[in-house]
């Protein structure tokens, strides 16, 4: 978020439309994100003359084509590199950096660290869908154990990466996720927008060609209800309802100090010891990033939102400290110290 954005714009969906041809598969979950992005800008009051989104390389990075704003489609990894120059060279600018699991977790997860230990306010959506698509379909750094692909025959053996857990252990303070459907992505959207710094979003994307209803197993209309846990700040962290099963509800194991599921009767979660989310702590989102799913739902929505002063915000306020008082004159910079001058010329006799 920037100060330039408290200056609500009235636009409307198609201000954010642009005449460029949208090229993705048919079917592929990036379609419902754009959308979402087009319908929620106007909702924050933006302004495209004032909006940047900035990608890297994937299929996902083709998102700055059909925004109708400023955008920068960069090279591969280092959009963050990118959109921090961007945001240091113009603070009141409202920074967007769209990226994939491999362009932001492979090739440029060092630049994905960075932008986020130093807290640039900025905006980030990872689009995980599980494998390359661009590339034709080689497993990716978050495919799961056991993926079929062109470069993993016999199953990928690596252990996948955790986007959520990787931004939080580079030091994020906005920790959210959604998945391309979803009704509430608008709503994190916002959240990720208001927060002042780097705001981390991952979004589970569906690929239709290479890796088609990856996340069926807690998106599918029958299963949803009992497999996604959306967190609420203030709000206990409840999941299920009577017609899938019964009410369900995270709760800490004292002895162990890890997460468990417990049943809820009756709409007592009190007793069940049902836990409050709490947005600011950061030892729980640790734990809710880290859920294994299967034994768990899916933690969706705000995971962590703490806020503390952003990276341009500290280094510019640092530059103008140090500027006060002095003369801004580059001749009398040179000439200052230890100078001397040179007489004659090469063809002098020494």
């Amino acid at each position: 978020m920037n100060e330039m954005t408290k200056i609500a714009v009235q636009t409307t969906l198609k201000d954010w439309e642009t005449d460029q041809e949208v090229r993705w598969c048919p079917g592929c979950g990036d379609y419902a994100i754009l959308k979402a992005v087009q319908r929620t800008l106007p909702e924050l009051g933006a302004d495209p003359a004032n909006t940047v989104f900035v990608s890297g390389i994937g299929c996902s990075s083709r998102f700055p084509y059909y925004v109708e704003s400023y955008g920068f489609h960069t090279i591969h990894g280092r959009a963050p590199a990118f959109a921090t120059g961007i945001k240091l060279a113009n603070p009141e600018l409202d920074v967007w950096l769209v990226t994939g699991d491999g362009d932001g977790m492979s090739i440029g997860g060092n630049h994905t660290m960075h932008v986020l230990r130093r807290n640039v306010n900025l905006q980030i959506l990872l689009f995980n869908n599980e494998i390359y698509g661009l590339t034709k379909g080689q497993f990716s750094p978050t495919s799961r154990e056991g993926t079929n692909s062109p470069t993993s025959p016999l199953g990928s053996v690596d252990r996948p990466a955790l986007p959520c857990a990787f931004a939080l252990g580079s030091g994020a303070r906005f920790i959210a996720r959604a998945y391309d459907v979803s009704k509430n992505l608008p709503g994190v959207l916002k959240a990720a927008h208001a927060h002042k710094g780097a705001a981390f979003v991952e979004i589970f994307q569906n690929c239709i060609v290479y890796n088609k209803d990856r996340f069926d197993d807690f998106v599918a209309k029958g299963v949803a209800d009992q497999n996604q846990l959306w967190l609420t700040d203030g709000e206990p962290m409840l999941f299920g309802s009577e017609k899938s099963g019964g009410v369900k509800g995270i709760a800490l194991d004292m002895e162990t100090l890890t997460l468990k599921v417990v049943d809820v009767v009756d709409g007592d979660w009190q007793s069940a010891g049902v836990i409050v989310h709490n947005v600011k702590n950061r030892a729980l989102a640790h734990m809710l990033v880290e859920m294994p799913f299967g034994p768990f739902p899916m933690a969706l929505g705000v995971i962590y939102d703490d806020a503390r002063p952003s990276y341009e915000e500290v280094l510019l306020g640092q530059d103008e400290q140090a500027r006060k008082g002095k003369d801004a004159n580059l001749a009398k910079l040179l000439g200052k110290g230890q100078t001397w001058t040179v007489s004659g010329t090469a063809a002098d006799p020494v």
